[in-house]
């Protein structure tokens, strides 16, 4: 994820509302330091890699219901456009909760805000190095009712939800951040409580280090098979995807079920989603429109279906959606279900200090 919208990390600036620039790069990080003092490491073998490249021409559509594959061959359609979250600061990455009607999104704390418990406040390059995120809770139809705050955690690449009857439902994101990049070396599931301030070292948090020494761990959660997907960058660069059911995962006794290299990316474009359905994974990558991706082409920004029992790409569609915005760049995959199993892509527009997202299907 590009996060704070690269170009817009250059132009923040002021006490009142945004903060100064910072780069975040795919540079090799420090160890990680041991579990925070609620969590449970969670153990689990390391495969060799397998190198899977990525065709360099858009690959037919396949078959539709095939254990989870969506079919992306046709036209996107909107689902709600230039909307707003707490902060002016870029959509990362959201998810449904389809049986309670919410959205859950995640973004940067903007510059200039003071949070509850702290005596300063912080720019907004100093919170994306400090992992500092604001998870919003929206309608369905996009109207924000809440929100809390998660201190220490990471960038907010991904999250997954996952419902649970009659209580608040679990949020499962990337945790323990380097402040070197802004990233996160485990993950951490807790309930969504509105307005709270949660802090990575919080005793009552549970969190886990699927693959110890490893960066960028980012979740993604499918409900209807209850497993969980996790992205995770080793020390020699190489990103790869495991898959675990979800309860052992949460029981602290994983067993993968799958761990496969993530597709090599086209240069000068970013990951910028991920989601989960079945036995494939869904990944979203782009760039904004500028050099090298003019408004005034197609885009670059790409949608890729990836069998997670073999590694290989099943499907990959450049999409077209939200190809007016400006600057629109691609931020969040989630998978919805009602209405007919469909991929939701993310984008953002606006202006600096203003910032809005547009959520796409692809689908059903």
């Amino acid at each position: 994820m590009t996060g704070i919208g690269r170009r817009e990390l250059l132009r923040f600036g002021g006490a009142a509302v945004l903060g100064g620039p910072l780069l975040l790069t795919d540079r090799a990080e420090a160890a990680p330091r041991p579990p925070g003092p609620g969590g449970r490491p969670v153990p689990g073998v390391d495969p060799g890699p397998t190198k899977v490249p990525m065709p360099d021409i858009d690959m037919p559509g396949g078959a539709p219901g095939a254990g989870g594959m969506i079919d992306l061959s046709g036209p996107a359609t909107v689902l709600l456009q230039k909307k707003r979250l707490t902060h002016f600061s870029v959509l990362q990455s959201f998810a449904f909760d389809e049986a309670a009607g919410y959205i859950y999104a995640l973004q940067i704390v903007q510059g200039g805000v003071r949070l509850k418990g702290e005596a300063r406040t912080y720019t907004h390059a100093q919170r994306a190095s400090r992992g500092d995120l604001c998870l919003n809770r929206l309608t369905m139809s996009g109207k924000l009712k809440d929100r809390m705050f998660l201190k220490g955690f990471g960038h907010g690449g991904t999250l997954g939800v996952q419902h649970r009857p009659g209580k608040a439902p679990l949020l499962w994101t990337e945790w323990d951040v380097n402040p070197a990049s802004g990233y996160g070396r485990g993950i951490a599931r807790f309930p969504y409580t509105p307005n709270r301030v949660l802090r990575a070292d919080d005793r009552a948090l549970l969190t886990y280090r699927p693959r110890p020494g490893t960066t960028k761990n980012q979740p993604a959660v499918d409900m209807t098979t209850r497993r969980l997907l996790l992205r995770y960058r080793r020390r020699t660069g190489v990103y790869r995807y495991a898959l675990y059911d979800l309860d052992d995962f949460g029981a602290g006794t994983p067993k993968p079920l799958a761990d496969v290299a993530q597709p090599l990316l086209r240069k000068g474009v970013f990951h910028q989603g991920l989601a989960l359905s079945g036995n494939y994974a869904y990944q979203l990558t782009g760039s904004p429109y500028g050099p090298g991706n003019p408004a005034s082409g197609p885009g670059n920004a790409r949608l890729t279906c990836i069998d997670l029992r073999s590694g290989a790409i099943v499907q990959e569609v450049r999409t077209r959606a939200g190809q007016k915005l400006h600057p629109r760049e691609p931020e969040g995959l989630a998978v919805l279900h009602r209405g007919g199993e469909r991929l939701v892509a993310g984008f953002t527009s606006g202006k600096v200090n203003r910032r809005r997202f547009s959520l796409y299907a692809h689908g059903g």
